[in-house]
């Protein structure tokens, strides 16, 4: 297996310079429509994403593990060429869609990815709050393992999807060019992303390609300027409730669900599901009602 780069080492340079011109560049020529920069917030979000480091390195034990478990069981192989790792990148940009509209959609899923959204600031930082119990996402993975990636290509490939999507989380671009927009994942498609309106809520999931969106139907234009956070925001900068608040409203439920049906529900229906009242149960003949509002942002 060559070695391949570590490119979010070599782009963290990168990383700074861009979020001090932003942040130069919003003291400047603020924009009083744009959400623009809070501290208290943007230490929260490089503090969530410091964290992350640390986290990220003891989830990857058993995740490489099983990878690699994995990757030797299967006798498939995809060699590490100059024209395979496009197609490993377009491999890993698809099923990071799905697991990322997963992560939406399946609330045990969603108390992970909640953090990345906790932010009501839409701006560089935003990008560097990520969750600290990110070990939900490696199952959606395991086909490219499958199929021959080495574990190691796999992480490159993640970790380029990363890099890009840092970009992308800025109001100081308005669009890109048309064919840009058509194609690849933009600032004005991941605000709508970060929007809590009910006409933006769980759209806009591509990282690096944004036709996945367009393809599965989950694609909306940006319109009216984006709300940023939850439909029901947290008001807190401390990082472990940032990263745990979810949790922690997903263990009240199951203590207060009225059984087993009940609490399949709390874990795996929409962020927003509910039971429907025992009297609605009755009067409708059914066994279990829902209500799908979704919380994701």
């Amino acid at each position: 297996m060559p070695n391949l780069p570590d490119v979010v080492l070599w782009s963290i340079p990168a990383f700074v310079l861009l979020t001090v011109v932003e942040m130069v560049s919003v003291r400047i020529h603020p924009d009083e429509d744009a959400a623009g920069y809070a501290a208290k917030d943007a230490a929260t979000s490089v503090g969530m994403g410091l964290g992350s480091l640390f986290f990220d390195f003891l989830w990857k034990i058993p995740i490489v593990a099983i990878y690699t478990a994995v990757h030797e069981l299967t006798p498939l192989r995809v060699p590490v060429l100059w024209w395979t790792v496009p197609l490993m990148l377009l491999g890993q940009d698809f099923f990071y869609y799905w697991s990322h509209r997963g992560h939406h959609v399946v609330r045990i899923l969603w108390a992970c990815h909640v953090v990345h959204h906790s932010s009501r600031k839409f701006n560089l930082t935003t990008a560097l709050r990520q969750p600290w119990t990110s070990l939900t996402a490696w199952p959606f993975y395991l086909p490219l393992v499958a199929a021959g990636v080495h574990p190691a290509a796999l992480a490159f490939c993640s970790s380029v999807s990363l890099v890009y999507q840092f970009w992308i989380h800025t109001e100081r671009i308005d669009r890109m060019p048309r064919w840009f927009e058509f194609v690849l994942n933009t600032p004005s498609h991941h605000r709508v992303h970060h929007a809590s309106q009910g006409g933006y809520l769980d759209r806009n999931f591509g990282g690096i390609l944004i036709v996945w969106d367009r393809l599965f139907g989950s694609w909306v234009p940006e319109t009216d300027r984006p709300v940023y956070g939850l439909t029901k925001n947290i008001d807190t900068y401390n990082p472990v409730k940032v990263a745990t608040h979810e949790y922690v409203a997903i263990a009240r439920d199951l203590r207060a669900a009225a059984g087993w049906r009940e609490r399949a529900g709390r874990l795996l229906r929409g962020p927003g599901w509910q039971p429907a009242p025992a009297a609605a149960v009755r009067a409708e003949g059914t066994v279990e009602g829902t209500v799908e509002e979704t919380a994701a942002a």
